[in-house]
């Protein structure tokens, strides 16, 4: 098996993204694995897709924390809490009956580019020290709005003896879900809270190709090995540079290499590189044009 790689794993609910890593790094510290990180957290209330960057493949895993997510998202209307999800205590109530058709509506009003404010309880640092360790001491904190995109944003289903709707989110990084419900909620002149949430996507990986936690845990080394995607699908999105054998090693040793005649591309261009001398054009690392024709190492597996 390689050792380094993707894990795509389908987090269980009421489990931090931390433990579920370290999890992870024991299933692989026989195969000399050390190294492991998650590429943006799901919070213990959530479920769904965590990819779990393995060994080398750590040297990359701010394009998947950089990138685009998707989410399922029920929200309960009529309660608020002081985390804006179901593990917090209840604040406020409203009375008013929510429809399905006053969700839809609003649910417009938060497409594009827009403003949010991020929850009280989140790990945002002020001073040093994460917002929620402020929330729990009482100390009252307004965090800063951000800008955020909300790509798109549907009424899945909705409950109406219940009130609750389901949502489905594809949104821009750093967007709060749980914040997005509370905002929702106040659009239709309610309260509401998040009650669950389910990452569905994080840029190119889905969770229906993600193998539950315990599935990882317990397999064998050949199962593991036949999940374990290559290091370069976290930079599927970039366009791919074949060297020959000089201009590979050239790269790897700090050197400004020419670029192959039959490719062009726009300067500061990040590009996935590969040794032609390898089997199937081995994974290098991230190259960067400097120019129309040539290229400099970026970030690059370890050659140990």
């Amino acid at each position: 098996m390689s050792l380094h790689g993707v894990a795509l794993v389908d987090k269980p609910i009421g489990m931090s993204s931390f433990a579920v890593v370290s999890r992870m790094r024991r299933a692989f510290r026989d195969l000399g694995i050390s190294k492991a990180g998650h590429t943006g957290t799901l919070d213990p209330l959530a479920s769904g897709l965590l990819p779990i960057c393995l060994g080398e493949a750590t040297k990359f895993a701010q394009r998947l924390l950089d990138a685009d997510k998707g989410y399922l998202a029920t929200i309960q209307f009529g309660s608020a809490t002081t985390t804006g999800d179901a593990e917090g205590e209840v604040t406020a109530r409203s009375e008013c009956a929510v429809s399905a058709s006053m969700v839809a509506a609003a649910l417009r009003r938060f497409l594009g580019r827009t403003l949010q404010r991020p929850p009280a309880f989140s790990a945002l640092k002020i001073a040093g020290r994460p917002a929620y360790q402020y929330a729990r001491d009482g100390v009252a904190i307004e965090l800063p709005l951000r800008e955020i995109e909300i790509h798109e944003l549907q009424l899945r289903a909705f409950d109406v003896e219940h009130q609750r709707a389901e949502i489905e989110v594809a949104c821009s990084k750093g967007t709060y879900i749980r914040s997005l419900a509370v905002d929702i909620a106040a659009a239709v002149d309610a309260v509401g809270h998040l009650c669950a949430l389910r990452r569905t996507r994080t840029a190119g990986f889905r969770v229906e190709d993600a193998h539950p936690l315990d599935m990882w845990t317990s397999a064998n080394e050949e199962q593991r090995g036949s999940w374990l995607l290559p290091t370069d699908s976290l930079l599927s999105d970039l366009p791919a540079v074949v060297l020959d054998g000089v201009r590979a090693s050239d790269l790897r040793n700090g050197k400004v290499v020419a670029l192959p005649a039959d490719h062009a591309g726009d300067a500061t261009e990040l590009v996935r590189a590969y040794d032609a001398r390898e089997v199937s054009a081995a994974f290098v690392g991230l190259a960067r044009m400097i120019s129309r024709t040539e290229l400099r190492a970026e970030r690059l597996l370890s050659t140990a």
